[in-house]
């Protein structure tokens, strides 16, 4: 049952937002999983959506879910997650990130809250080599 499973703390795994060009006419942004650890995470899962808080005269807003599985990342390295629409960036974007080290899972979600993707929270990810919103 999953209340005998032991989910230990998540370090060194991080969820980036970032933009290829941001001085583009029409820039791309990308998601990104980090492994900044000194050891390769093994059978990367990750589950996306994207939602609103409901409020009092309007629906909910909900994106699809979407499962994608990304294998082995080894230390130091990152992998793109998916290509994000600035669109959605006025709702709740939830990552959930489940990987194994050493036959243990690990989970973590990743929440970016709505308007947190601004221009005046970009910051300089080096192992990206690109500008973006870096979440812990």
């Amino acid at each position: 049952m999953k209340k005998d499973i032991v989910f230990p703390t998540v370090e060194g795994i991080r969820v980036a937002i970032a933009c290829k060009d941001v001085m583009a006419e029409v820039p791309e942004w990308a998601v990104y999983l980090l492994n900044t650890n000194a050891f390769d995470i093994d059978n990367v899962m990750v589950v996306s959506k994207g939602y609103s808080e409901k409020e009092q005269k309007q629906e909910q807003q909900r994106t699809s879910i979407l499962r994608q599985y990304l294998g082995t990342i080894e230390a130091g390295q990152h992998m793109q997650i998916e290509l994000i629409d600035p669109s959605v960036f006025h709702l709740f974007n939830e990552y959930w990130v489940s990987y194994y080290v050493n036959g243990q899972i690990y989970d973590k979600k990743f929440i970016f809250v709505p308007e947190s993707i601004i221009s005046e929270n970009l910051v300089y990810i080096p192992q990206l080599e690109l500008k973006g919103i870096l979440h812990h």
